[in-house]
C-alpha cells in the first residue's frame, strides 16, 4: 500500500550558530568597499572560508587572488581576509602603494600582538594550530623565521626541542577544538612548567560557544548536520565535537544538494548547526530539504547569547558613514 505520509523528524537547532562578529565585519568590509568605490575590489585569499559567501561577493565585483603579485597597478581597495596575513603582505602592499584594507578578525590580531610581545621579551613562541591554515601562516609570519614553533598534536609536544625550555610562551589558533587544545596545552605545561600562557584564552568566544551548543545537542539526536565548508577549520571541529559527544552520524555539508540521504536512514531526530563562516540562508535551505522528506518540527537549543560587535576596518569607516 502506498502512503504519502512523511515520517516525523524533530530538528534541534543549535544556538549560537553561523556567522560570528569577525566574519560579519570581514564580509561587510568587502561589501562597503564595493559600495563606496565600485568594482573591482581585490581580496587576498577567500575573505572567509565559505564558497557560497565567496561566490556571492564575486558576483558583486570582488576579485579573489592568492597573492598580491596577481593584482595589476590599481587604486582599487585591496582587502586582507579575516584569517590574518604575514607581515610581508602589508609591507608589499605599501611598497606597491595599494589602498589596503585589513579585515583580519580582531581576535586573530590579538594573537598576533601576544606573539610579538613574547618574542620581544626574549621568549620562543609555541603556536598550537594546523599547519598550512591561513591563520597559522599569518601568525607565524608576524615574527622572523624560526621564532615560532608549530605543534599540532600531543606527539609534536613530546618531540619539541626548544633552545631554552625556560623561555617559552604559547598561543593558539582561534578556531580549534577546545578539548583537543586543552590536551595539547596540558602536555606543554607538563613538559615545560615555566611556559607562559596567553593572558586570556586565544580560542575565540564564537568557536567555544558553537562547540558548547553542539555538546548540548549531539547526545540527544540520531544524527548531526554541520553547515559549512570543508576548508573551514571551525566547521570541521564542530563535526568532530558532535562525534565525540556520542552522535552516531555527523556530517559536514555546504549546501542541501551535498546531503548524502543514505547516511541518515530512519532518523527521528536531527541536530543542525553552522560554522562561523556559514550564512543562515544555507541553514534554512537544508532544513527545507529535510522538510521535503520528513514532517519536520524545529526546536532551538540555546546555550549562550552573543552580542559581540566589531566596527569596520578603520580605512572604511568614513566611506560607510557617507
Amino acid at each position: 500500500m502506498m502512503t504519502d505520509e512523511k515520517p516525523p523528524l524533530t530538528v534541534l537547532l543549535c544556538a549560537p550558530r553561523g556567522f560570528c562578529a569577525g566574519v560579519v565585519r570581514a564580509i561587510d568590509a568587502v561589501e562597503q568597499a564595493l559600495k563606496a568605490y565600485g568594482p573591482p575590489v581585490y581580496v587576498r585569499h577567500e575573505i572567509v572560508h565559505n564558497k557560497y559567501v565567496v561566490e556571492s561577493l564575486r558576483r558583486k565585483g570582488a576579485v579573489f587572488v592568492d597573492e598580491l603579485s596577481e593584482i595589476p597597478e590599481t587604486s582599487a581597495p585591496v582587502v586582507f581576509s579575516a584569517h590574518g596575513v604575514p607581515k610581508s603582505v602589508p609591507a608589499e602592499a605599501a611598497e606597491r602603494r595599494f589602498f589596503a584594507v585589513d579585515a583580519t578578525c580582531p581576535l586573530v590580531t590579538k594573537v598576533h600582538r601576544e606573539a610579538e610581545v613574547h618574542w620581544r621579551r626574549g621568549r620562543t613562541v609555541v603556536l598550537v594550530g594546523h599547519s598550512g591554515h591561513p591563520e597559522v601562516v599569518g601568525t607565524m609570519g608576524q615574527l622572523p623565521a624560526g621564532a615560532v614553533l608549530l605543534v599540532e598534536t600531543v606527539a609534536d609536544v613530546e618531540r619539541l626541542q626548544p633552545q631554552d625550555p625556560q623561555t617559552l610562551a604559547f598561543v593558539t589558533q582561534t578556531t580549534l577544538s577546545v578539548d583537543d587544545t586543552r590536551e595539547i596545552v596540558d602536555a606543554l605545561r607538563a613538559r615545560f612548567p615555566a611556559i607562559v600562557a596567553p593572558h586570556k584564552e586565544d580560542i575565540c568566544y564564537a568557536t567555544t560557544n558553537r562547540q558548547e551548543a553542539v555538546k548540548a545537542v549531539a547526545p540527544r539526536v540520531d544524527a548531526m548536520l554541520v553547515v559549512g565548508s570543508p576548508n573551514s577549520s571551525n566547521s570541521q571541529r564542530l563535526k568532530e565535537v558532535a562525534e565525540r559527544a556520542g552522535c552516531p552520524v555527523a556530517r559536514l555539508v555546504l549546501r542541501a544538494q551535498d546531503i548524502d540521504w543514505d547516511a541518515f536512514g530512519a532518523i527521528g531526530s536531527l541536530g543542525v548547526t553552522a560554522g562561523a563562516s556559514a550564512p543562515e540562508v544555507l541553514v534554512e535551505e537544508i532544513i527545507d530539504a529535510f522538510a521535503a522528506r520528513y514532517a519536520v518540527t524545529v526546536e532551538t537549543v540555546s546555550t549562550a547569547d552573543e552580542s559581540v560587535f566589531f566596527p569596520l576596518p578603520r580605512e572604511l569607516r568614513g566611506a560607510a558613514a557617507e
